[in-house]
């Protein structure tokens, strides 16, 4: 049991209930309140104690009385701007319970619940009352008191950064000690949400939450002798221990449980989207899911640098650009801009990202500073006005980035000139990069105060017709449904470890999609093809390389949803092996369907979905460590039509550690009575497309 305990017996329950999943809310015998969940007849969650602690000592964490209740059914259907699906269908029933402090006058709450055929999602609501207007939430006390020892995916409870391989252990041994990165900022047992679970009895449970709006994150404390997870928010720069300033009315973001018996049902939950709002843009033609190429990653693999100046003369930074020196290695110039240009327009990509264009990058790391970037001024070897005429005439469009060396006042300030400034230059997307540590100081990334930042922003964004991704961000809740300019995030450890870290192990990949993803896209940044990292600089990439197949690279494509995917490898690396390169080039980033054809965290994941408009479908496969032979049934094909498979595999002896670029593609016709068996090497993967053939 739990740390509420047995003797928590409900004295006024009530339930509600969508096919298998049950939900029962009640008051303990002290006035608490609890709710517990169960999935047909085995316990999700025990009977788990909520609340709200307020800052004046009159919150909602103390006895209440139950003034009411009831239930709607709602049942109906959505089409997202762009997605996975084509129609979300959004079918639950909502219980609402009222709830009073049992002294006179006393302060009202309610908790809504909605539960749906995979899951429940709830959320305390704060109406307006005499007596409460403005209120600071100090905690918040909702637990998941969970009925045994799971196994558990998780990473450290870091309020700052997502960006840690995933642990896989039992509840009961998860402890963040001794992964050194953390370098203490958060307790042994503090784990972070996405949290993905696995029972002993064959169930799959997701905690997470959703739109998360005007309101810090929620982490979990882990007792590793109950396994009872109990929600810690993330606290503002006071020193007081506040964590959310709110005026009634007013809710929380909803805390989200997601459960079934297989794991491919948990992929395919749309229940985050669903409880968020509808599009709050009345006109969203402009937006335009997008693949893209870079000056980025030779910066990673140290090939060129995001800096301009030579750093012994940055006496002159801000005052003479023209006089520094050059540092001969300066990514983004215009003659190198113009090679990506070409690249895409060569391959029918739409979008060049360009990092290190603006002022700022020589001075701006770890230095905690107030003034770095203003996101106007670039670098004298980077013409904007010749660029934009000659991305125009390519067909191309050039993609702003926006590091802000989380100086977010600096950023704040600028930003009606930065996004004027990308509107008179031809720039339709921006990539913001937080990397540091938070301006105000005493702030943290995922506190509320950041919250509200990136919601501001994707607002602002929206205003200038500007779509935007958002990297060192707070992991997403869905908002892309509310926002849909906002395309991706990355949040999380991203390929670019691969190149300068210990990097990511062969299982991160097939983690991801059950952790991270279950929030919303991820600019993961895949298509790495020189694996071998030490050809670009011997010197400097000794024995650094990623960590999968080349293979594996083109099915991250398909197995790693988002609207907006780079080709991030080096023009060069692609024109080596451009039969490979033909998958980036035909798959998709915006789908009619998606079908989860086979997972199970931490091992393999195969998924396939059907490009928009098209019948085309693409497939893509992977594993972790270990090789795996994955049979694949084309039920999903129309029937009648037949298809030619293109197939990218893994070649003879391909190894992610040994041998990882050997790869190999054939083509066969399809139908669906069809199937394939993909062989996959350690670390490896398979990616297909599916093209009908002209009878």
């Amino acid at each position: 049991m739990g740390e509420f305990g047995a003797s928590a017996q409900t004295t006024a329950p009530v339930h509600a209930r969508l096919d298998k999943v049950d939900l029962t809310f009640a008051l303990g015998p002290d006035g608490h309140p609890t709710y517990a969940v169960a999935y047909g007849a085995k316990t999700v969650v025990e009977p788990s104690r909520l609340g709200l602690a307020f800052a004046d000592g009159r919150g909602f964490d103390g006895p209440l009385v139950l003034v009411g209740s009831e239930t709607q059914d709602v049942d109906e259907s959505w089409q997202p701007v762009w997605g996975e699906v084509k129609t979300i269908r959004n079918h639950y029933q909502q219980l609402t319970v009222h709830l009073r402090q049992p002294a006179a006058n006393g302060r009202r709450l309610d908790v809504v619940f909605r539960v749906f055929a995979d899951g429940v999602g709830f959320r305390y609501e704060v109406p307006a009352q005499p007596g409460l207007a403005y209120f600071t939430v100090q905690d918040e006390h909702t637990e998941f008191n969970l009925p045994a020892n799971h196994k558990a995916f998780w990473i450290p409870g870091d309020y700052d950064s997502n960006e840690y391989a995933y642990t896989t252990s039992r509840v009961s041994e998860v402890n963040t000690t001794p992964i050194a990165a953390i370098q203490q900022k958060a307790p042994a047992t503090r784990v972070q949400t996405p949290l993905m679970l696995k029972s002993d009895d064959g169930l799959y449970i997701n905690l997470h939450e959703a739109a998360l709006v005007n309101y810090p994150a929620m982490f979990l404390n882990v007792n590793t002798h109950t396994f009872c997870l109990t929600s810690q928010l993330v606290p503002d720069a006071t020193g007081t221990g506040a964590k959310a300033y709110l005026q009634a009315p007013e809710h929380t973001p909803w805390r989200t449980i997601v459960v079934a018996d297989n794991a491919p049902a948990v992929l395919a939950s749309k229940l985050i989207l669903n409880l968020n709002e509808p599009s709050k843009l009345p006109d969203t033609g402009w937006i335009h899911p997008q693949k893209f190429v870079g000056v980025w990653w030779e910066m990673h693999v140290n090939r060129a640098s995001w800096n301009y100046a030579d750093t012994s003369n940055l006496k002159l930074a801000g005052t003479n650009w023209n006089a520094l020196k050059n540092n001969g290695h300066h990514g983004a110039n215009t003659a190198n801009v113009k090679r990506y240009i070409d690249f895409a327009a060569a391959h029918h990509i739409p979008g060049v990202l360009v990092e290190g264009w603006n002022v700022g990058w020589e001075d701006w790391a770890n230095n905690w500073k107030e003034e770095v970037f203003d996101f106007v001024t670039p670098y004298p070897d980077f013409d904007v006005d010749e660029l934009q005429r000659y991305a125009a005439g390519k067909g191309v469009k050039v993609i702003m980035h926006h590091e802000t060396s989380a100086s977010v006042t600096n950023y704040e300030r600028r930003q009606d000139a930065a996004y004027r400034f990308m509107r008179d230059h031809g720039y339709d997307a921006v990539k913001t990069g937080y990397v540091g540590r938070i301006i105000p100081r005493g702030e943290h990334h995922d506190g509320q105060w950041m919250v509200n930042h990136y919601v501001h922003t994707a607002q602002l964004t929206a205003a200038s017709h500007i779509m935007v991704d958002m990297h060192e961000a707070v992991r997403p809740t869905g908002l892309h449904r509310t926002y849909p300019n906002w395309l991706a995030n990355e949040a999380a450890r991203g390929n670019e470890f691969n190149a300068w870290s210990s990097g990511n192990p062969p299982e991160h990949e097939t983690i991801l999609p059950f952790t991270r993803l279950m929030g919303g896209p991820m600019d993961y940044t895949p298509g790495i093809f020189q694996i071998k990292l030490d050809d670009w600089n011997p010197a400097r990439n000794q024995g650094k390389q990623v960590h999968t197949t080349l293979a594996k690279q083109l099915a991250l494509y398909v197995t790693m949803y988002s609207p907006l995917q780079m080709a991030a490898d080096l023009p060069e690396a692609y024109n080596q092996h451009l039969d490979a390169f033909q998958f980036i080039e035909d798959v998709p980033v915006d789908w009619d369907d998606t079908r989860i054809l086979a997972a199970e965290p931490g091992d393999y994941l195969t998924t396939v979905r059907k490009a928009k408009g098209k019948d085309e479908w693409y497939l893509g496969s992977i594993t972790d460590e270990n090789s795996r032979q994955q049979p694949v049934s084309l039920n999903f094909l129309t029937p009648g039509q037949r298809y030619e498979a293109t197939i990218y595999a893994d070649g003879k002896g391909a190894d992610w550690l040994k041998n990882p670029m050997a790869y190999r593609i054939t083509r066969q016709v399809v139908d669906s009575r069809s199937s394939l068996t993909l062989q996959l090497a350690p670390g490896g993967g398979a990616a297909v497309s599916f093209k009908p053939v002209i009878k």
